[in-house]
């Protein structure tokens, strides 16, 4: 039931929020948090103190009240403005709420459980839907998958049968993944082949679809063919699945994440939705994670939870980086997440031992790439197809409008075999039955400037812009110039994520521009940083770090990160990256408390007579040098003037230390 209430309508946020950030609005102010130092991507971890986790837990319930209180004030000058006749000003705080609610979903994912987060969702949730005049809001999950997971991850054990074997002429092969077997993946073995084989029979149909495809993407990004079987277990291999959280796909990729691998999303496509794409996106993401890690249970284990919520799982566990280690203090869903997957995986991979059929007679996922115009009606490229509209939208699931998006050609897929005939019908269309960038709508009874903004995903700001002398009430017979909402930056791509380049490497990753009015500023990391750190350090959203440097989940010591700073502040934000941890901890802590920190001086914490003399002893690596000092390989060599990185045992070398 808790689940039914907590779905945010976001592709009805995005598309507000995007409408609004095209008009020049700014992003909701949100209290920084102080995130403890610990950090799951150094290879010392053992060397960093780590907070208890009373500590994180009281840190993180503080938190979420700091957020809750700051949306509820956006919440309340909503009305207040309404009141006041101010839409343009009601839409912005509005908007703020919902940013921030979104913000807290992101980063305590364990929000759900939270009373008065749900009181606030509902509080939100109406004001927006009444604005907006919106009728009927998503109130659930959507797909199959969700509900499956509720039974199968609940701690109701009636159904599970005693002594369960694997299959005797069972033969497993080989894996990079290991496939072990033990009681909580029997479990879902029960599940599958027991309890619901009806489940596993609609999946291995799908993937008979879907399968090959993924299985030459992952080869191609380098990552283990097996983990394709992870889609069953994330939304039962179906495209357009959504939790209650606004994971979306077949990969159930939540927006920051998607954005980062380069999936674009706007109030016209979600390329979370289109298999290929989303795949792709998932093969890399995984493949950083087990750079993290290093073993691909806790990868799997990650793309479920935080890393925070998986490394305090782990430090409770008594610090052992094992999953089945870890598994008791994991949430429930991370808890039943790798024995789903390789259960799945045994299954997919011998389902006659498993009584299922081998082959079900499914062709594989196969289309042709056509070329259209921006703002082409699908109803008429579906006539050109010689297809139903809802045909092309299984064909093309990142479609969310009547029509393609604005831009100069969009790659539609069509049936394989029929270009020639789609091409010669597509000429035909008149040009009058093409759609334009800006919509004249006549305004019907009971319509609000609200409810028209939502419609075309735009915002009422954008309308007061284009309608000289427009009032904020509206009568039936009015016609108003409606600005079409625009598409994305980049030329949509049919095959990749449109956002991002061909390799999964981050200097390949298109970087984000810089801010307006903002003057760059460079971080080095240290030891023990971690993405968020750094964000709270210099006051801006790790997702900006990520977007604006081309990155992943993944930082270096010794990497420099550009971070682009309000021009007026730039001067000190030039001096954090000279500040000790302690000290750039101290600064948030008094910026938390009220006090302006931007007129300290904070000069840089290592003096010219801070270097200590360091011996180098047998078996020293500059990394495990510069690990120990908190300082990056390049400072040391810097300092001693190396040319490489190649020490030897009782070389002295001088260490300038942060």
């Amino acid at each position: 039931m808790k689940q039914l209430l907590l779905l945010l309508p976001f592709c009805l946020i995005a598309n507000v929020l995007h409408a609004q950030n095209q008009a020049g609005e700014t992003e909701a102010e949100v209290p920084v948090k102080l995130l403890p130092y610990t950090n799951p991507l150094i290879e010392s971890r053992d060397e960093v103190e780590v907070e208890t986790d009373t500590q994180n837990v009281a840190e993180m319930d503080k938190e979420i009240l700091r957020r809750i209180s700051n949306a509820y004030k956006m919440h309340v000058l909503a009305i207040d403005a309404q009141v006041q006749g101010d839409l343009v000003q009601a839409e912005e705080y509005i908007n703020k709420a919902f940013a921030s609610i979104q913000t807290m979903m992101d980063d305590f994912p364990e929000v759900q459980s939270n009373r008065r987060f749900n009181e606030l969702y509902r509080s939100v949730m109406a004001e927006h839907s009444e604005f907006y005049g919106i009728e009927q809001v998503r109130q659930g999950a959507e797909g199959e998958i969700f509900e499956i997971r509720e039974e199968l991850f609940s701690e109701e054990n009636d159904w599970i049968a005693e002594g369960y074997a694997l299959p005797e002429n069972l033969t497993i092969n080989k894996t990079e993944v290991p496939l072990v077997e033990n009681q909580h993946v029997n479990r879902h073995l029960i599940y599958y082949t027991q309890r619901r084989p009806d489940v596993m029979e609609r999946w291995l149909e799908r993937s008979e679809y879907y399968f090959p495809m993924m299985e030459e993407i992952f080869e191609e990004e380098g990552v283990p063919k097996e983990l394709i079987h992870l889609s069953m277990i994330e939304s039962g291999l179906v495209p357009t699945a959504r939790s209650w959280a606004a994971a979306v796909g077949m990969w159930q990729f939540i927006r920051a994440t998607g954005s980062v691998y380069g999936l674009e999303n706007n109030w016209w496509i979600d390329e979370r939705r289109d298999p290929i794409k989303s795949t792709r996106a998932a093969a890399r993401h995984l493949k950083d994670l087990y750079e993290v890690w290093g073993d691909w249970h806790l990868a799997m284990a990650n793309y479920n939870i935080s890393p925070r919520g998986l490394r305090r799982a782990i430090n409770a566990a008594g610090g052992e980086e094992n999953y089945w280690v870890a598994y008791p203090y994991l949430p429930r869903e991370t808890r039943g997440y790798v024995p789903g997957f390789i259960a799945a995986t045994m299954i997919a991979t011998n389902p006659e031992e498993f009584g299922f059929r081998r082959n079900y007679g499914k062709e594989a996922y196969s289309y042709e790439i056509a070329e259209v115009d921006g703002l082409m009606p699908l109803e008429k490229l579906a006539e050109a197809a010689n297809i139903s509209v809802e045909e092309l939208k299984d064909l093309n699931p990142e479609l969310l409008r009547w029509a393609t998006p604005p831009g100069s050609k969009y790659p539609l897929k069509i049936p394989s075999g029929t270009r020639d005939e789609f091409l010669a019908a597509y000429q035909e269309i008149p040009q009058e039955e093409r759609t334009t960038n800006v919509a004249m709508h006549t305004v019907s009874r009971g319509e609000t400037l609200g409810y028209i903004a939502q419609r075309y995903g735009t915002s009422v700001r954008s309308l007061f812009a284009s309608n000289e002398g427009l009032s904020s009430t509206i009568y039936p017979g009015q016609t108003i110039v409606v600005p079409v909402a625009s598409g994305s930056e980049e030329q949509i791509s049919s095959s990749q994520p449109s956002n991002q380049g061909t390799s999964s490497s981050s200097s390949s990753r298109r970087k984000a521009p810089a801010p307006s009015n903002t003057s760059d500023v460079t971080y080095t990391v240290k030891s023990g940083d971690t993405v968020g750190h750094v964000a709270e350090w210099f006051d801006v959203r790790a997702w900006q770090i990520r977007s604006w440097n081309g990155i992943g989940n993944t930082i270096r010591v010794g990497q420099r990160l550009t971070l682009h700073v309000p021009n007026k502040r730039s001067s000190y934000y030039q001096n954090v990256d000279g500040l000790s941890y302690a000290k750039k901890q101290e600064l948030e802590r008094r910026q938390r408390s009220g006090e302006n920190i931007y007129d300290l001086e904070v000069g840089s914490s290592s003096g010219s007579g801070d270097i200590v003399t360091y011996t180098v002893r047998r078996n020293d690596t500059l990394t495990g040098i510069a690990n120990r000092y908190g300082v990056s390989i390049d400072d040391i060599k810097n300092e001693n003037n190396l040319s490489s990185s190649r020490i030897y045992a009782g070389q002295t070398l001088k260490i300038r230390k942060r």
